[in-house]
């Protein structure tokens, strides 16, 4: 069993901004050497989300809409009360679909569905600075 760790660090401009992870994932698996294994992906922060979707621009749109159905950004928060920082829908749409991602890894490949893309999605109420950890598992 072989480990390897690798970071990917990009600045957000704004909530919403929806970042491909695929290409810069599929780099880091190849220079791994790993053959068979796992890709884990990490996004520290509370309000850092990683998940798969279709990399389309419809749905680059749609989905950011779907959160401000959910969660409205102007909905009375209690975060508000302790932190006045007005992003209490930020905190919870990451907690809603989670700041990490494993996929498998196959003949030095990265294994998704043929649109499924990793993607990073800001939901803090500002721009920010992200550095993702990658931890890849296997022989």
């Amino acid at each position: 069993m072989v480990i390897r760790t690798d970071e990917l660090s990009f600045d957000t401009e704004k909530e919403g901004d929806i970042v491909d992870l695929n290409p810069h994932l599929e780099e880091i698996v190849g220079k791994s050497g790993i053959n068979t294994g796992l890709i884990h992906i990490f996004g520290p922060g509370a309000t850092a989300v990683i998940t798969a979707i279709e990399y389309e621009p419809g749905l680059i749109q749609d989905f950011p809409e779907l959160m401000d159905r959910l969660i409205p950004r102007n909905g009375d928060y209690k975060h508000h009360i302790y932190h006045d920082d007005g992003n209490g829908h930020s905190h919870l749409r990451a907690s809603m679909i989670g700041p990490e991602m494993t996929l498998p890894i196959r003949d030095g490949r990265m294994v998704h569905g043929t649109w499924q893309h990793v993607v990073f999605m800001e939901m803090d109420n500002r721009p920010r600075s992200r550095k993702l950890l990658i931890t890849i598992y296997g022989e």
